[in-house]
């Protein structure tokens, strides 16, 4: 009896600790939480061993106007969609006005407009030669451009309007949510206390609000700080286009990670923010009679002024841009049977439905396996795995081309050392590092939707399972996923959805003569050919109307 006490008490620690690790299920979560996490240690390791010391340079160049033109917009748009998110949800929360039921969920639909088909529909109408100037001319009288003042397109000022028009409803929604969940007892002391709709809505509804706008108002800054194409068209040089510029143009993929460097840096810094403000959302509902606020018609011309105040939104967020594409898909019909289009349909269905199959999967499988791990490294790992859909697509972008490429000529140089035989470039050369960019970059929605479905299962039922002889694979597939398979269809879409409208990082990652919807709406309307663009713009917000739809369904 002592000699097996003592054996056992004499076992190496190590060998406890690292068991665990040593499951299938563990070191499957493990590999993944690796490739995810890869990319951004890569952006890292190169922005601090580059060839050559560039950083003096960009200094005194064009660094600092990249990251004045970034903080002057992410600030401005994160500004202005706060302000506009936030009132149309506390007007939608607290009053009944005319089509107020309807426009609940009608502010959400600019999300399927991606930024930089907006972009191009705002210049098509504004433009010199476009459908506003050319009607003031015929109306005024005016022959040319120096007889009267419009406001420049091509500008800051309209990338601010376009990103916060397409934007606004991360910080509608979250802010809609905080709204909804207040009780009214908290109003009716606010309303007995002598505080008007005003006084009620600054001391009462923001205070108790203001973590969720604040989450919101940090999102729509990481999605600002993503964007290409539409900062791109309006001319303006961001930390994201000086990628471009230094790797594309100068070639110097050492400057480009270390301008990537940077934007990591500020994303870090906004989820933080996100994170911290998402800590402090709490309702604690100290009594049983909880009643939700009840909401106040209003008639006359205080109902039409708010139907309108939510209105301009919707119109300009996804009326107009929808209309300007549509408007120039129906003048081109012929274009639809383009046989470019067809084959950009083809790859983009593909790749964005390889990707997210791969993503959901992947999701799923490290949930499970951390689950099953019971280790502090693994869960540890979990929420660094969320940091790619924080980070930009083109910072990902650099972060997967540079080791992958240099993979790729490792793996065929080898091959054709011991075959003879030229394959090519097998990652770099093919849609497999699309694919995989997109898995890194949305793999935090497959990890949270499984994250959240594993969490709702009682444990007591894989414990049933088990204790029945299932193995644990068996307890996955025969418990969980007949329990979850709404979330993960779900996930599903929502990845397909986002794949379908990135555009940074399939610039970046895209084979030779390789185009996607998204590519192939970007290289037309930078063409100015707006015809040929409009039915694949068209393809992708139809894809995004279908998220947005998913989206309303799941916050009613």
């Amino acid at each position: 009896m002592s000699d097996i006490t003592l054996t056992h008490r004499t076992q190496p620690g190590w060998r406890r600790l690292i068991a665990p690790l040593l499951s299938p299920w563990s070191l499957g979560a493990l590999v993944i939480a690796a490739i995810v996490v890869l990319p951004i240690l890569s952006v890292v390791w190169i922005a601090l061993t580059p060839g050559e010391n560039i950083w003096p340079h960009l200094i005194s160049t064009t660094l600092p106007r990249y990251l004045k033109n970034t903080a002057v917009l992410m600030l401005s748009v994160g500004i202005l969609a706060g302000l506009v998110g936030t009132g149309a949800a506390w007007l939608v929360s607290r009053y009944r006005f005319p089509l107020s039921g309807w426009l609940e969920w009608l502010l959400l639909l600019p999300l399927a407009i991606p930024a930089y088909v907006g972009a191009y529909a705002l210049v098509d109408l504004f433009e010199y030669a476009g459908p506003v100037q050319t009607w003031l001319r015929h109306v005024m009288g005016w022959t040319t451009s120096r007889d009267y003042w419009f406001p420049p397109i091509r500008s800051m000022g309209s990338a601010i309007f376009v990103l916060t028009a397409a934007l606004y409803p991360y910080v509608y929604l979250l802010a809609r949510a905080a709204f909804r969940e207040q009780s009214a007892a908290a109003e009716e002391v606010a309303r007995s206390l002598g505080a008007g709709p005003w006084g009620r809505f600054v001391r009462v509804g923001l205070p108790l609000a203001r973590p969720a706008i604040a989450a919101g108002m940090a999102i729509v800054m990481m999605e600002t700080v993503n964007d290409f194409g539409a900062v791109d068209y309006f001319a303006v040089q961001t930390l994201t286009t000086g990628i471009f510029s230094v790797w594309l143009e100068a070639g110097n993929a050492a400057g480009a990670a270390q301008i990537a460097s940077v934007v990591l840096v500020l994303v870090i810094l906004l989820v933080g923010l996100e994170k911290s403000s998402r800590r402090r959302i709490r309702f604690f509902n100290l009594s049983t009679r909880h009643r939700a606020v009840e909401r106040v018609a209003l008639h006359g011309p205080a109902g039409w002024a708010a139907t309108l105040l939510c209105l301009v939104p919707f119109v300009v967020g996804f009326v107009l841009p929808a209309g300007v594409i549509l408007y120039h898909a129906l003048n081109n019909a012929d274009r639809w049977a383009d046989p470019a289009l067809l084959r950009a349909l083809f790859n983009t269905l593909t790749v964005g439905g390889m990707a997210a199959v791969v993503t959901v999967l992947a999701g799923v499988f490290m949930v499970y396996g951390v689950r099953l791990s019971g280790h502090r490294l693994p869960r540890l790992l979990l929420p660094l795995t969320t940091i790619g859909y924080a980070a930009p697509g083109a910072v990902l972008g650099v972060g997967l081309l540079i080791p992958l490429a240099a993979l790729d000529h490792r793996i065929a140089d080898t091959v054709e050392a011991v075959t003879g035989i030229d394959v090519g470039l097998l990652l770099t050369g093919s849609a497999t590092a699309l694919v995989l960019a997109y898995t890194v970059r949305f793999f935090a929605i497959a990890q949270g939707a499984a994250d959240a479905a594993m969490g709702r299962v009682s444990p007591s039922l894989p414990m049933a399972a088990r204790s029945l002889g299932r193995s644990q694979g068996q307890v996955l597939g025969q418990v969980y996923y007949p329990l979850i398979r709404g979330s993960v269809a779900s996930a599903l879409l929502l990845v397909f959805v986002d794949c379908v409208k990135e555009l940074p990082a399939t610039l970046l990652l895209r084979p030779f003569n390789y185009n996607t919807l998204a590519t192939r709406v970007h290289d037309q309307a930078s063409l100015e050919n707006l015809g040929d663009a409009a039915p694949a713009a068209i393809l992708v917000i139809l894809v995004g109307l279908a998220a947005v739809g998913l989206l309303a369904r799941t916050n009613r």
